[in-house]
């Protein structure tokens, strides 16, 4: 599924990584994609590591005012950074297609969940 956003084209791609590695396999993904752009020594991403390691995703040019209006989307608890639970709740509901079907994402993680008790 492709979208634009003020003339950047975004392929969301999160549908097939779902589809290819499961939900559990996806989150660690997700996690993962934290753990590459957290500042370390504060374990959330900030507006600076965010700045400093966007060149990674492919985003370089990207200026200070997108940096900050990607952490402020996604800082629910107001302390200017995305802890691990911000970073994914806003990558899932930055894809149109997860969050269109997040209803059989939750049944599936809810069986799993079961499973494992």
């Amino acid at each position: 599924m492709e979208s634009r956003r003020e003339g950047v084209v975004f392929e969301d791609f999160f549908p097939t990584m779902m589809e290819k590695l499961g939900a559990d396999g996806f989150i660690k993904e997700l996690c993962n994609g934290f753990r590459l752009l957290m500042d370390e020594e504060k374990g959330v991403i900030t507006f600076e590591s965010l700045k400093m390691k966007s060149g990674w995703l492919g985003l370089k040019d990207m200026g200070d005012e997108e940096v900050m209006c990607m952490i402020r989307e996604g800082d629910l608890d107001g302390d200017g950074g995305l802890d691990e639970m911000e970073f994914c709740a806003l990558m899932f509901r930055l894809s149109p297609a997860l969050m269109r079907d997040s209803h059989e994402l939750l049944a599936e993680a809810i069986d799993i969940s079961f499973e494992e008790m």
